[in-house]
């Protein structure tokens, strides 16, 4: 049984129409991701219109020790708490036991000791007192040679942060690198990197869509399989940072930005607060005409 919840989810990925989706999720027993592939190689949706849902609320931050980086989120229930120094207080702390630890995961920072107690326990202690559940959601560990240079862009106070790296010691290239990838969230560095499986898929997709759009009814295999090869090679360049239109130029890509600028691109890491998380659906003015009544009828 195909229920509303699944036809809205599909629609809120796809942005195809109610109905397109109900039968695509028929189609499919209810398979959310099978029912993605079955719009688009009907070509009702486009891959493009398929985002995450960015949702929970709080701020990623980086703490540099030398040569490392370690960005990480912590997530509240709503922004207005991200904005509590108590909340911000805590966010100092995670990234004091980041440091001290060298943390490569957001188990080490919470196992680790931080003035007499584990970083778990002062994410308990601060749940109690801001009076939402707070938590860790992820930690990554970003290193560089000693001749690269880290670049840094932080958005809306922490509601997207991106670290790169590139070689030489420019800063300002390592950060116009950063807000590249913060507007344009490129998914692989470079293509030597993309998942095979990714680009199998994406390969399988462009090809079903193409072959069954009626105006390419007629073409022989020998074509279908050519536009297929320069679709998947656009693509390519769509999701590598690299070959991405550089934001403050779009006539040249980001390595011809960089290698005008005697550089050139090793790594990054983007986070943004909430991305592919769901998202609470509060009515917060009825929550509080609501607790209003409750205190009148007292």
């Amino acid at each position: 049984m195909i229920n509303a919840a699944q036809v809205k989810e599909l629609r809120e990925k796809t942005g195809a129409g109610m109905m397109d989706c109900k039968k695509a999720l028929v189609e499919c027993n209810g398979d959310i991701t099978a029912a993605v592939d079955w719009l688009r190689e009907k070509g009702i949706a486009k891959a493009e219109k398929k985002a995450s849902r960015i949702a929970a609320e709080g701020l990623c931050d980086v703490a540099f020790n030398g040569n490392v980086a370690y960005l990480f989120e912590l997530n509240s229930e709503t922004d207005f708490v991200a904005k509590n120094e108590k909340f911000l207080d805590l966010m100092k702390k995670i990234a004091d036991i980041c440091v001290s630890v060298d943390a490569k995961c957001e188990k080490c920072v919470l196992e680790a000791q931080y003035e007499g107690a584990t970083g778990a326990d002062l994410i308990v202690a601060a749940t109690a007192v801001i009076g939402e559940k707070i938590s860790l959601r992820r930690v990554t560990r970003l290193e560089k040679a000693d001749d690269e240079v880290f670049g840094l862009y932080k958005h809306n106070g922490g509601k997207i942060v991106v670290v790169s790296v590139i070689k030489g010691s420019a800063a300002n290239l390592a950060k116009d690198v950063c807000m590249h990838v913060a507007m344009y969230s490129p998914r692989y560095l470079d293509e030597s990197v993309i998942n095979p499986e990714d680009l199998a898929h994406e390969a399988e997709m462009i090809k079903n869509e193409i072959a069954n759009d009626p105006a390419n009814a007629s073409k022989p295999e020998a074509i279908i399989e050519k536009m297929t090869m320069g679709k998947l090679a656009k693509f390519k360049k769509e999701i590598c940072l690299v070959d991405q239109a550089f934001v403050k130029d779009p006539s040249i890509s980001v390595s011809q930005y960089l290698k005008q600028n005697g550089s050139s691109a090793v790594a990054y890491v983007r986070y943004e607060v909430g991305e592919g998380m769901e998202k609470r659906n509060d009515d917060f003015a009825s929550e509080v005409a609501a607790q209003t009544q409750a205190a009148l009828n007292k």
